[in-house]
């Protein structure tokens, strides 16, 4: 992955500081203790300026991630949308990847992390497609990993968490180091769960399918974004348990996210998915949500928080 490029501005607990100043102690108990929540979001050029795609689903879901783990959130997910835009706006952004984190900082040292203060940052700044620059043309290779995903009652999946993603980390490590750009995980009764960082859907004769929310995946904002549009263009989706050999069979898959947006499979453990080539219906949905999040959906204007309009 290339480095992460850097802006001028950094918004962090109420006022906007320099990029170089938005540091943290090595004793802050997320550095021991994977303690944080976050948000990947991002901005798209509209025919009004930059936009933010379902940002205020984004910050309801970082205020949910936060109170699984008991941290407290400072401020109003309004106020944190209207920071979001200030950043936005001050680095002069037009399109970007924006970067919340709520994290507890130094105060105590110990499993226990109620005396720890939290402290809130955002970061945005230009980012392109995130399995590399053909992915979201001709698809990508996945493998199945051999790591799980969390078992019921262990880790909550609900929570974009920081130590969840210790687990997406071995499977993205065991992905490139076999010539594979991505993993797709099993949960723990066997069933397919999710990409690293990615929510994940099938077609199989003209159906959408896609595990549903109790195979340890994050519920994914793109996710219920795809299931709207998709059952908006007539097409049948059904949210349930999917075997590993579905991943072999399907007519299409694809991953969503915010990152990789709608991204082809073209591959699974050296298994051609379909032809090979990105399918009609991934291809009709990823024109469809590409669409939606650049202000080209009239019907969908209120997903898109327009900066500098606030």
């Amino acid at each position: 992955m290339p480095k992460v490029p850097e802006t001028e501005f950094v918004w962090r607990n109420g006022e906007l500081i320099k990029w170089a100043d938005a540091t943290i102690h090595a004793l802050s108990h997320v550095v021991h203790y994977g303690s944080s929540v976050f948000e990947g979001i991002r901005a798209y050029n509209t025919p009004r300026g930059p936009a933010v795609f379902r940002l205020k689903e984004h910050m309801r879901r970082l205020a949910d991630s936060a109170k699984i783990y008991h941290i407290e959130v400072p401020y109003s997910q309004d106020e944190l949308s209207r920071a979001t835009a200030q950043t936005i706006h001050r680095n002069k952004l037009g399109a970007c990847y924006i970067r919340p984190v709520i994290l507890r900082g130094y105060g105590t040292v110990g499993v226990d992390p109620l005396g720890a203060p939290s402290e809130v940052f955002i970061f945005a700044y230009p980012w392109g497609a995130y399995l590399g620059e053909n992915s979201l043309k001709e698809g990508v290779d996945v493998m199945v990993s051999t790591w799980n995903r969390m078992a019921p009652n262990t880790l909550p999946a609900f929570a974009k968490a920081g130590g969840n993603y210790l687990n997406s980390q071995l499977m993205k490590i065991e992905a490139r180091a076999n010539g594979f750009v991505e993993a797709i995980a099993l949960d723990t009764r066997g069933f397919v769960s999710e990409g690293s960082g990615e929510n994940l859907f099938a077609v199989r004769n003209g159906t959408l399918y896609t595990p549903p929310l109790v195979a340890a995946i994050l519920p994914g904002i793109t996710r219920e974004t795809v299931i709207t549009l998709a059952r908006e263009r007539g097409l049948t989706v059904v949210e349930a348990d999917m075997p590993r050999e579905m991943l072999y069979v399907a007519d299409e898959l694809f991953f969503c996210g915010t990152a990789v947006e709608v991204t082809p499979i073209r591959s699974v453990d050296r298994v051609t998915v379909g032809t090979g080539q990105p399918g009609p219906i991934t291809r009709d949905i990823q024109a469809t949500y590409m669409a939606a999040v650049t202000g080209q959906l009239p019907e969908k204007q209120e997903w898109l928080y327009h900066v500098g309009e606030d």
